[in-house]
């Protein structure tokens, strides 16, 4: 799975996901012919990109190429039950990408538009939001 090397940082705030802000970086196809775009926002786990990319690579019989357009670097805490409160932050449980809406998360290329197009959906019933498939001709 994917998870950073080094972080400067071992523990960070939540953050917060404010309604209706749309990606700034990220939203044109860079290398594929194909692209998956998430059309709200969401965290993603790496667990999450790990099937995705499963379902995709095995669906075009390794054909072709993938890319991964987004990294899990944020760390999740998780701190457990029946601990009394002022105990402190939890230990670092998993990673995720924070994704925002109109990111393209996973590009393919050198397999036709109907691979791409299944490929995609099948990925699509892993990811947590809403996705839309996109291609360099529109």
């Amino acid at each position: 799975m994917l998870m950073p090397k080094r972080m400067k940082h071992r523990k960070w705030h939540k953050g917060r996901a404010s309604g209706k802000r749309l990606a700034t970086q990220k939203t044109r196809l860079a290398f594929g012919d194909y692209g998956m775009k998430a059309m709200t926002e969401s965290w993603v786990t790496s667990r999450q990109i790990e099937a995705a990319r499963r379902a995709m690579t095995r669906f075009v019989n390794r054909k072709g190429q993938t890319w991964i357009r987004i990294f899990p670097d944020h760390p999740i805490t998780f701190h457990g039950n029946e601990n009394t409160m002022g105990s402190g932050k939890g230990a670092v449980d998993h990673y995720v990408a924070v994704v925002r809406a109109g990111t393209i998360m996973f590009e393919i290329g050198g397999v036709t538009e109907q691979e791409a197009r299944e490929a995609f959906r099948l990925a699509a019933h892993k990811m947590p939001m809403k996705t839309k498939f996109i291609s360099k001709a529109r």
